[in-house]
């Protein structure tokens, strides 16, 4: 295969934000005009990193499109189209479908009747840890599993708490390290934890080399990886947050080949 420059898939808010679904939180009001602006500013500090922007067409009927993360998993040139574990967002992979044929990757898809979101699945090097929560079951797991085995991966499964995604509790750092709040599960279920006091300083994107997106919400994260010899590159996305999102919620990665 011939190098191409990386992509990002994002996808612009739906006017229905604010009707988002939220499990572990309480609800509160989302200024979608804000959320438009967070969303700009988010995607103009991953193509600054060098990745080019490739939007799916908008779902405005679909109050949680914008977490694009959740409708697919990326393994090379492999796309596993997911089976959110929420019936109501499952419409949300026509045009993600659309999108990644036009990228001419290779598709695969989840079945019922297994559920798999895409924010249960944390890829760090050839191992792959899938949370089992409310959104993700057994059988997505093991479908999964059978999909990226030939790929060189192997997938282990990670029962969870009281928490949304896997992803909700724990990402990874370039190195390997894993990021986790203490009062987490994860502090002792995976590898390699580095413990965190704050709740979004859970959650960064590998960006290329030493850069790591990471929420505003994290300041002091924020300054210890730069101490570590990081560079986090900060967006606001607090609208996001009410929602439970993420940084990792926004944007897939798709990797640099075709």
């Amino acid at each position: 295969m011939s190098r191409v420059q990386p992509r990002a898939l994002v996808r612009a808010p739906s006017p229905l934000l604010a009707e988002g679904i939220v499990t572990h939180i309480d609800r509160s009001p989302v200024d979608v005009d804000v959320a438009r602006e967070q969303f700009s500013a988010y995607c103009a500090v991953v193509e600054a990193a060098g990745w080019q922007l490739r939007e799916v067409e908008p779902a405005p009927d679909h109050p949680d499109s914008v977490f694009v993360e959740d409708t697919v998993v990326v393994c090379d040139d492999l796309a596993v189209l997911t089976r959110c574990g929420d019936d109501r967002r499952r419409g949300e992979l026509v045009g993600v479908e659309r999108a990644l044929a036009g990228l001419g990757m290779e598709l695969a898809r989840i079945e019922a009747p297994a559920t798999l979101d895409g924010g249960d699945v944390l890829q760090v090097g050839t191992t792959v840890y899938v949370g089992r929560s409310g959104r993700t079951n057994s059988e997505g797991i093991r479908q999964l599993g059978r999909l990226l085995h030939p790929r060189g991966r192997t997938v282990v499964p990670v029962r969870l708490g009281a928490v949304l995604h896997l992803k909700s509790a724990a990402t990874a750092l370039p190195d390997g390290t894993m990021l986790v709040r203490s009062d987490h599960w994860a502090a002792g279920a995976l590898p390699h934890p580095r413990v965190v006091v704050e709740e979004a300083g859970c959650h960064v994107v590998p960006l290329g080399g030493d850069e790591v997106l990471i929420s505003a919400a994290a300041p002091r994260t924020a300054a210890e990886l730069a101490d570590l010899g990081f560079v986090p590159r900060v967006v606001d996305i607090s609208e996001f947050e009410k929602l439970e999102g993420c940084v990792t919620c926004l944007s897939v990665l798709l990797p640099g080949t075709g």
